[in-house]
Order: C-alpha cells, then sequence, then structure tokens
C-alpha cells in the first residue's frame, strides 16, 4: 500500500522550503490551465492562440514540464481565461514553526561558533 502524504511532495523529494513551495505552486497552475485546455476542447494550437503564446509553452504545460514556466509565466495565462483567483496561505502550527525556527537558531549558533 502506498503511503500518502499529507505534506508537499516536492519537501520530500528534498528540495529547501521555498523552492519546493514554487514547485508546488506552478504545478497547481499547470493543472489548472490543462483543466481549462480541457473542458473548452482546445487542441494544442487553439490554446496557443487565445493565450497568445508558442504552441511549445503549451505543451509544456500539458505535459508538466514544471520547470521550464515560472509561476508568474502561468498567472498571466490563467488571467486570461477569466476565472477568478483566490488566494490562501495556512499560518503553520505553533509546533511546526518551533521546529523551523529551532532549526534556523541552531543553524546561526553553529556558524558564528565556527567563526
Amino acid at each position: 500500500m502506498a503511503k500518502v502524504s499529507k505534506s508537499n511532495v516536492f519537501e520530500e523529494l528534498g528540495f529547501d522550503a521555498a523552492e519546493s513551495a514554487d514547485l508546488a505552486l506552478r504545478t497547481y497552475l499547470m493543472s489548472e490551465i490543462r483543466k481549462f485546455i480541457k473542458t473548452n476542447n482546445l487542441t494544442q494550437i487553439r490554446a496557443a492562440r487565445f493565450f497568445g503564446v508558442p504552441q511549445p509553452k503549451i505543451s509544456y504545460i500539458t505535459t508538466g514540464k514544471v520547470e521550464k514556466i515560472s509561476s508568474d509565466y502561468l498567472v498571466g495565462l490563467l488571467a486570461k481565461t477569466g476565472g477568478d483567483f483566490r488566494y490562501s496561505f495556512k499560518q503553520p502550527t505553533k509546533r511546526k514553526a518551533a521546529e523551523r525556527l529551532s532549526s534556523i537558531t541552531f543553524s546561526y549558533n553553529f556558524q558564528i561558533e565556527k567563526e
């Protein structure tokens, strides 16, 4: 049986917190663009015309090549659909924040001792 994770899969793969958050965001935005393309029965060529981008960019999105396209670019494409954006950020629990803060404190103290 596969283990189900509730955390960011990119963090579990070893990416740092900032990069894993960006990769997760880009993955989510790409999935929303793919939904729009599928719902409206667009070919890659028609989608490229609609979004005003080269067809290879649509190919990157439809094949999930998250490393090829920035989150800014993806937001710009989604804005063209006329859909509504919703933003959210869930604050970490006190325990999770304390764990992250303690690792920063330890790292900072370790660097001071080395100097």
